[in-house]
């Protein structure tokens, strides 16, 4: 028997009208308030060794024993090598995205403003991307990438997520950037060029989550206990290694750390793990709404320090 609840023709009417309604004011408010990287971010002047590159609250090693030690230079270095890799890892992701909603929507009505408000999301992920790519570039370091295993279960996952758990990946991903993006765009001490690229983000991503949760929202209506239960665990597997693959172990090499002991006591680091739980507990409030955090998933999301 199948796990969903069939709607009748009004029911499924009403549906398509209220998303139609989303997507419209959503596109709407991307010909309104919309940036252009290109020109919004200064990237002519060079790069300024006085900033970070990223709250130093939310460096892995802040409040550990390795960043005490460390001069003013190193943690500087550091958070800017650290914004590098959560770039790095955010033009990862932004492209499996837009790979899973160019194929959710192919083959659907043009007409649909849902269809353009998808094309305008793909747009902007685009013009992100390469603005992550710019930024790290004029930080000075090298791209990071999320590790070979990852890369290939990113692959898989693009090619065969759809529906709610498409979509409730996206919104694990843009909420917990969005989180820490908000800190680093306020933040003085941030490199005046890394503050803008985040506000661009910030401002057009709430678009992009606007749209994540009502699809979660819609897709989820009626689905039957097995169905939330495979959805559940899928969400929280990507959710592990997009959080766990944020910031490369990489980055303390590049920073001149010694790497096996930053790598040590940055993975006990009780600050760090407490700020991204904090930045988790509106996406876990959702979740828990949606029926997505079951205890499977919360297993999964306590292993990842989300919980």
């Amino acid at each position: 028997m199948d796990d969903t609840i069939a709607l009748n023709g009004t029911d499924q009417a009403g549906e398509q009208a209220d998303q139609g309604d989303v997507a419209r004011r959503l596109l709407r408010s991307s010909e309104l308030m919309s940036f252009d990287p290109a020109r919004e971010v200064d990237w002519e002047t060079p790069l300024d060794a006085a900033f970070h590159g990223a709250s130093p609250e939310w460096s892995t090693l802040y409040g550990t024993a390795y960043w005490d030690e460390m001069s003013p230079e190193q943690q500087r270095e550091l958070t800017r090598q650290e914004s590098a890799s959560v770039a790095s890892t955010g033009i990862w992701f932004e492209m499996i995205l837009q790979q899973m909603m160019l194929r959710d929507y192919y083959a659907t009505d043009f007409t649909d403003p849902a269809f353009q408000w998808a094309l305008t999301e793909i747009a902007d992920e685009c013009r992100h991307s390469i603005m992550f790519a710019r930024g790290v570039a004029k930080l000075g370091a090298r791209p990071y990438r999320p590790k070979r295993s990852v890369i290939e279960l990113g692959r898989a996952f693009k090619a065969l997520a759809g529906g709610e758990t498409a979509y409730a990946a996206i919104l694990v991903a843009e909420e917990v950037l969005d989180v820490m993006q908000r800190d680093w765009m306020r933040d003085e001490r941030v490199a005046p060029f890394v503050r803008t690229i985040n506000n661009i983000h910030v401002v057009e991503e709430s678009r992009h989550m606007k749209f994540a949760r009502d699809e979660v929202r819609e897709r989820m209506k009626g689905a039957g206990l097995l169905r939330r239960q495979v959805d559940a665990v899928a969400v929280a597997s990507a959710a592990y290694f997009i959080v766990t693959s944020m910031v490369s172990d990489d980055v303390y090499a590049a920073a001149g750390l010694d790497r096996r002991r930053a790598v040590r006591e940055a993975r006990a680091n009780e600050h760090h793990k407490s700020m991204v739980r904090s930045s988790c507990a509106g996406l876990m409030e959702f979740l828990g709404s949606a029926g997505l955090l079951t205890p499977p998933a919360r297993a999964i999301y306590r292993r990842a320090n989300l919980i």
